[in-house]
């Protein structure tokens, strides 16, 4: 009998050493996809210098560009360009690039791995094209009125993914 109450309490003391090990886990596997907002330096490493859309390049504006890391290797980065050397109706709905290294969800719309072009454009709407100029989708934006300093553009955390705001604008990011 002293052996089973021996053998039944080793037997207690695994099972409840291996919930705790799970449970403080957990919150690391967690926290590992959680997406972390880029800046400085990080920001400045992957941020592209330019970008080619519609045959002509255009320079990034470092001051409005963002990017964001899930995981440890995918990364949504997006970047306002100069476009005064573009007619006025490529201007009309492309702002800069949106650069993708894992399949995502934009605004609940799958999105390949990619470089696309992306604008803010009228009636509250963000639009996704190819390089070559080809809109592959136009989905609504939602309004954060609580937004105390709207920049051009800007990313923050949101639920489950990040946001990805012009002034106070966005569209959510997720992995797919």
């Amino acid at each position: 009998m002293s052996k089973m109450r021996h053998r039944n309490r080793l037997t207690a003391f695994f099972v409840l050493f291996a919930l705790v090990a799970a449970t403080t886990a957990l919150p690391a596997v967690v926290s590992a996809q959680a997406p972390v907002i880029l800046s400085g330096a990080q920001l400045a490493r992957i941020v592209p210098s330019g970008f080619f859309f519609e045959g002509q390049s255009a320079p990034t504006q470092m001051r409005n560009a963002a990017a964001a890391r899930f995981g440890a290797k995918q990364h949504v980065v997006a970047g306002m360009v100069d476009t005064s050397g573009y007619t006025a109706d490529v201007r009309s709905r492309y702002e800069g690039f949106f650069i993708i290294d894992t399949p995502m969800m934009v605004g609940g719309q799958e999105l390949a791995t990619g470089a696309y072009g992306f604008g803010f454009v009228e009636n509250n709407r963000f639009t996704i094209s190819d390089v070559g100029g080809t809109q592959i989708f136009t989905i609504g934006t939602e309004p954060d009125r609580n937004l105390r300093r709207p920049r051009p553009l800007m990313m923050t955390r949101g639920a489950g993914g990040v946001r990805l705001y012009s002034g106070r604008r966005y569209v959510t990011i997720t992995l797919r």
